[in-house]
């Protein structure tokens, strides 16, 4: 008769057979108090920053832009309601969109109600306005607010900053003014023209207006697309919600089918993503086929660059060459893991089968994503509110702006008060105490970034405790139907409702610390990704080396925790032990058994993706037919688009992650009864004493598995 092996020894010994146990146990404490305890003073710890943050935050400090004067533009109650839009006096002296963004541009800033549309400069204006007073009626409205003197020298107008020395056509972007670029046959334009006068009798190129607002044309053309992309999305989120809601009806149909036809219908699953990406390459083939005989159709995607069109790929031979060898990877993966690992799909389906039968039996766990994406939600809103608040919790700053290089003030702190009285204005003539930025030098001032290290890593904290709370819940709810003799008849009464109860009585210290420490590496992940951020300009070879060494690592130590507190929380919702002894238990289990984890668990996630990229697919095909006008019964009831491509990504994502969340119950109800299932192995043996708890169906599957490994064992 063949022993068993030697290997639980080094992997910790089976739980022994208790007569007395039917599932998870009931009869047990509070876990993890001390951790518990540390995360609601963390959470009472949140809510005072989020309080001190909103007493001294300003969120229109980060909405409205600012004049010289400290007032916001646009905002109801003060003199400019009606000006929503930052004018500069003198763009040429700002010197990048960089600094004109962040208020930091040393000319005077003043709140209107519309941007110039016509290049003009106060000495013009002067000389027109003797014959036509409209001159003075038009350009006054972007002098300083009182100011009513055209006849007012020029030198002393320009020295006080009354009014700006020019003006240029502009149109608001960001609510600010900035120039109305216009490339027209490759040259660079402002209302068709490519030079102006500066105010000062110099001529200047349209170029140096260009180079002042460096950039910007780039982003008032992605303005321009974010614009069509809005309009898109405003027209079509009836069909996109229709396509979304046929998502979900679809994913609940899958689930249901899989109650009663699971082995089938995941080998249809398998077989007909086969064929689907077997057509694939087929036509891909085909499009590359017919292309490459063409003239410009050999024209490589690097040398067309970024097109907001993605038409423009589709006549390309190396676009359709691309889709070609990726879809054969992917074939060629799907058909290799089938061949070898054919014995281990039949009992992930076997196991899949069974999950179907678990949700049929408890069939409130297909909702319960929808309390996760809730919390979820509240989670977020509170960090970004938060964030918001913090950002804005500053104070203005003025700064004495002088145009003349050699003032030794320029830059330095002033009060707009007593700057009139102060000695600046007299040892540089022209000089303003003018509003520069936000910020403060106060104790809260300095560690507001502190403060926005701390929402961060809390915020993650409570987001990981969130999903956590949900994978025990689930976890309690499945293990009761698996440790039910006599299925369904044996399961308790709401299932569901109970598990839920149980986690946050006995176990929100150890969910808690779970999620703290999957926090950790995410929020140490975050500072390599910001570091990574920063140091891409840099030559330093080996410092990216070793940080892209150190993301790797922690990439791959992150997933390894997901693992492992997925597994802790089954053994926690079953055992009712806290977090680290549940971790060791999973642990040496997996162990025991890591044959079957190292095939079966990736066999089934794989399983699921099938059926996730099967829905998605599906959903998407059909949107995609519907946007680009294909199917004839509904033609004319399609929206005219910009861009189909916007809501058609919108349907496939939206879809994917309908069907991730019904799938991830599923997912979860898998790995809880495979746990169970190894448990079960450990603590019966078949016998009327000790009966295994595992469906027939299963066993048999299993039974043959050992069968086969048997020889291999020591006699």
């Amino acid at each position: 008769m063949a022993k068993k092996s030697a290997s639980p020894s080094y992997y910790g010994e089976p739980h022994k057979f208790d007569p007395a146990f039917r599932g998870p146990v009931h009869n047990r404490g509070c876990t993890d108090v001390l951790c518990c305890v540390i995360f609601v003073i963390v959470i009472l710890g949140y809510i005072a920053l989020g309080t001190v943050a909103w007493m001294h935050g300003d969120p229109r400090k980060v909405v409205y832009p600012t004049d010289s004067y400290g007032e916001f533009c646009g905002q109801q109650g003060n003199p400019n309601a009606n000006k929503t839009i930052l004018f500069y006096f003198n763009i040429l002296q700002c010197a990048n969109p960089a600094v004109l963004i962040n208020l930091q541009c040393p000319t005077t800033q003043l709140c209107v109600s519309k941007c110039p549309d016509r290049f003009a400069t106060y000495i013009d204006m002067q000389y027109s306005y003797r014959r036509n007073k409209s001159y003075w009626e038009y350009y006054k409205q972007f002098c300083k607010a009182g100011f009513n003197n055209p006849d007012k020298p020029v030198d002393q107008v320009l020295r006080d900053e009354d009014c700006p020395s020019m003006i240029v056509p502009s149109r608001p972007f960001l609510q600010r003014c900035f120039p109305d670029f216009i490339t027209r046959n490759g040259t660079l334009t402002v209302a068709n023209k490519t030079s102006f006068k500066d105010g000062n009798g110099k001529t200047r190129s349209v170029a140096d207006l260009r180079d002042a607002a460096n950039g910007i044309t780039s982003l008032l053309d992605a303005k321009e697309v974010g614009t069509k992309i809005f309009e898109d999305y405003a027209s079509s989120w009836f069909w996109i919600l229709i396509g979304l809601v046929i998502s979900m009806l679809v994913s609940l149909l899958f689930i249901l089918l899989l109650r009663f036809t699971a082995g089938v219908l995941f080998w249809l699953v398998i077989f007909g993503v086969i064929a689907a990406v077997g057509y694939g390459i087929w036509h891909c083939y085909w499009e590359y086929s017919s292309l490459r005989g063409k003239p410009d159709s050999d024209v490589t995607i690097s040398d067309i660059g970024f097109q907001t069109d993605f038409r423009v790929y589709l006549q390309l031979s190396q676009t359709w060459l691309i889709f070609m060898i990726s879809l054969a990877v992917i074939e060629g993966v799907i058909i290799l893991v089938l061949i070898f690992l054919r014995n281990r799909v039949r009992i992930a389906i076997a196991l899949l089968k069974e999950g179907s039968k678990a949700i049929g039996c408890i069939m409130s766990t297909l909702f319960y994503p929808i309390i996760t994406f809730l919390l979820l939600a509240l989670c977020i809103a509170y960090w970004a509110v938060t964030a918001v608040f913090l950002a804005s919790s500053v104070d203005a700053v003025y700064k004495v702006m002088s145009t003349l290089p050699g003032c030794k003030y320029t830059n330095l702190t002033c009060d707009p008060k007593t700057f009139g009285q102060s000695n600046v204005t007299k040892l540089c003539p022209g000089s303003h105490c003018t509003f520069a930025f936000y910020g403060g030098e106060s104790w809260y001032h300095r560690y507001i970034f502190a403060f926005q290290l701390c929402n961060l890593f809390v915020f993650l904290w409570l987001a990981n405790f969130t999903i956590a709370l949900g994978q025990c819940t689930l976890a309690g709810a499945f293990a009761s139907y698996y440790w039910a003799l006599r299925k369904p008849a044996d399961i308790p009464p709401f299932p569901l409702a109970s598990s839920f109860g149980r986690a946050l009585k006995y176990h929100t210290g150890s969910i808690a610390f779970g999620a703290l420490i999957l926090s950790v590496v995410q929020f140490i992940r975050i500072i390599l990704e910001y570091l990574d951020h920063k140091l891409k300009g840099a030559h330093n070879t080996f410092a990216r080396f070793l940080l892209c060494c150190l993301k790797c690592c922690f990439w791959c130590l992150e997933h390894f925790i997901k693992f492992m507190n997925r597994n802790a929380y089954i053994m926690m919702a079953v055992y009712g032990k806290n977090f680290c002894v549940s971790a060791r238990d999973a642990f040496f289990l997996l162990m025991r058994n890591v044959m079957r984890v190292a095939v079966l668990d990736k066999v089934t996630d794989f399983l699921l993706f099938l059926g996730k990229l099967l829905i998605s697919g599906s959903v998407g095909a059909l949107a995609f037919f519907f946007f680009t006008r294909r199917i004839p019964v509904i033609q004319e009831r399609v929206p005219s688009l910009n861009y189909y491509w916007v809501p058609l990504l919108t349907v496939i994502f939206g879809s994917y992650m309908i069907a991730h969340g019904f799938f991830n119950v599923y997912a979860m109800c898998v790995d809880t009864l495979f746990l169970c299932f190894c448990e079960d192995l450990e603590r019966n043996d078949g016998s009327p004493s000790k009966p295994y708890y595992m469906p027939p169906g299963l066993h048999r599957i299993l039974k043959k598995e050992d069968g086969a490994g048997k020889k291999y064992a020591v006699s």
